[in-house]
């Protein structure tokens, strides 16, 4: 009885040990910093301790969107060419579906399939390519298309 009554106040004082231990932690204790209506609004010394500038993110995110209107452009005038048109008509697929399902495409799978579509353009006016592997490359293209816009 004796060690029974000892192994619940042991247990008793270890969880009060930990709870006290626990709440009084200084890094547990939620810290707001001083506010004064003078810090409320940013300070010109303020705006030059950001890690990037939020002109320098506009710049970026404008880049990025236009990069990828030129891409979607681009890849969509690829799939307006007669040989994709023909190509696409052989294979009983709809050419108005894969074009708009291309602005639905991630920004990897549009960059990729982008560059796809340039270098066939640029081998095949190239005489690199025949019309048959133009051909197969555009479906292939096409069924990427919708594999990536269903998943």
């Amino acid at each position: 009885m004796y060690f029974r009554f000892f192994s619940i106040m042991t247990r008793g004082l270890a969880a009060f040990a930990l709870v006290s231990l626990l709440a009084s932690s200084a890094a547990l204790h939620a810290q707001e910093p001083a506010r004064s209506s003078a810090s409320s609004t940013l300070t010109s010394s303020d705006q030059g301790t950001h890690l990037v500038p939020p002109t320098q993110l506009d710049q970026q995110v404008q880049a990025s969107t236009a990069a990828r209107q030129k891409q979607v452009q681009d890849l969509t005038q690829f799939l307006s060419t007669p040989q994709a048109e023909k190509a696409m008509k052989d294979a009983k697929i709809d050419p108005v579906q894969v074009k708009t399902a291309i602005p639905s495409l991630s920004d990897a799978e549009l960059a990729d399939l982008s560059s796809r579509a340039d270098r066939a353009q640029h081998d095949f006016a190239a005489g690199v390519l025949s019309n048959q592997t133009l051909l197969i490359i555009i479906l292939v293209l096409v069924a990427v298309i919708l594999i990536a816009v269903i998943h």
